[in-house]
């Protein structure tokens, strides 16, 4: 049977932003600047409820990732959480709290003391900022990463100098919302540079940004429509799954130590946000020929995909990506 055009496999840059447009935006923003962040926490869970009825593509999205990570989670209660028919609801109120505190993050209303670091590779992160290194940061869309770029913008990473961010993201897509971003901190120093632009030039433009110090990050749990048939390609979840090779070539690329970040919410529904940061560190030279560059490209990306499930398994309501990862088309 011939599967519809509207049950075939989209790119996710094709989607509309999920969360509508920028005055509905711009209201979030005015309710954020007006009223006690507890309330707003507590209005994420209507909110949550209201785009789990009438957003039928959330929903069966969700329900597609949930069913793929339930059999690889040993604790019975959460896969038992995954399985359920509300587990969408589940996952998309997870979402519409990490917004909350998105905004929170930016607007310097994050109280920081409830980031907790753990004893991995954070203070080698720390030690490289600190010798006035720049670094390339690797995040995903588990959790809230934006928790650690709230930290840098204010001045809370442990470290003694401002450190300059500039991240590569799809435009198009989180337009409204980087506006919004830019409204809420108009101090910020990140800059921000589309997927879309990236030319030898742009390589160039960043390796002066990193080695003047300063961090460019970006997702790598996210493709480019222009290079669609040209992704690595790693079992995830049981399933073959594409994986930006532009992504990590291009940190390969750069004269530049190469970190993964995950900022995971310590429970994933609790009105008290507490975060847990997760920092690793690639173990990978890329100091060699050309060839093996891409070869260890590889490498890099199939390190990220393993940390990306692992952290999957143990907060699979976390990871906000509504749309066919897969790229399987049609999900009941």
């Amino acid at each position: 049977m011939k599967k519809n055009s509207a049950e075939t496999y989209v790119h996710w840059s094709r989607h509309k932003e999920q969360a509508a447009g920028y005055w509905q935006l711009k209201f979030l923003l005015l309710l954020f600047k007006i009223m006690p962040v507890f309330i707003l926490r507590v209005l994420a869970f209507p909110v949550g409820f209201f785009y789990f009825i009438f957003s039928k593509r959330g929903r069966k999205e969700s329900k597609r990732y949930l069913q793929k990570v339930a059999p690889y989670i040993k604790e019975k209660k959460l896969a038992k959480k995954c399985r359920s028919r509300f587990g969408p609801l589940r996952h998309i109120i997870s979402f519409s709290l990490a917004l909350v505190e998105k905004l929170m993050s930016w607007g310097g209303k994050f109280p920081f003391e409830n980031i907790e670091f753990n004893e991995d590779d954070i203070n080698e992160l720390r030690r490289e900022l600190e010798k006035g290194k720049g670094v390339f940061l690797i995040f995903s869309h588990l959790g809230n990463t934006e928790m650690l770029r709230g930290l840098l913008t204010a001045g809370q990473t442990g470290v003694s100098r401002k450190i300059p961010v500039t991240a590569i993201m799809d435009i198009k897509v989180t337009a409204h919302f980087s506006r919004m971003l830019r409204e809420l901190n108009p101090q910020s120093s990140m800059d921000i540079i589309g997927a879309d632009d990236i030319n030898p030039r742009t390589a160039i433009l960043l390796q002066e940004k990193l080695n003047s110090g300063g961090m460019v990050v970006i997702a790598g749990d996210r493709t480019s429509s222009n290079t669609d048939g040209k992704n690595h390609r790693f079992p995830f979840f049981g399933k073959q799954a594409p994986f930006s090779s532009g992504v990590f070539y291009m940190a390969a690329l750069m004269n530049a130590p190469v970190f993964f970040v995950f900022g995971l919410r310590k429970k994933t529904l609790s009105l008290k946000a507490q975060y847990s940061m997760h920092v690793h560190k690639s173990s990978l030279s890329f100091d060699c020929s050309r060839k093996e560059r891409f070869e260890r490209s590889e490498l890099l990306a199939h390190s990220f995909a393993f940390f990306l499930e692992n952290y999957c398994k143990e907060k699979p309501f976390q990871w906000y990506n509504f749309f066919d990862f897969w790229q399987e088309g049609a999900v009941k």
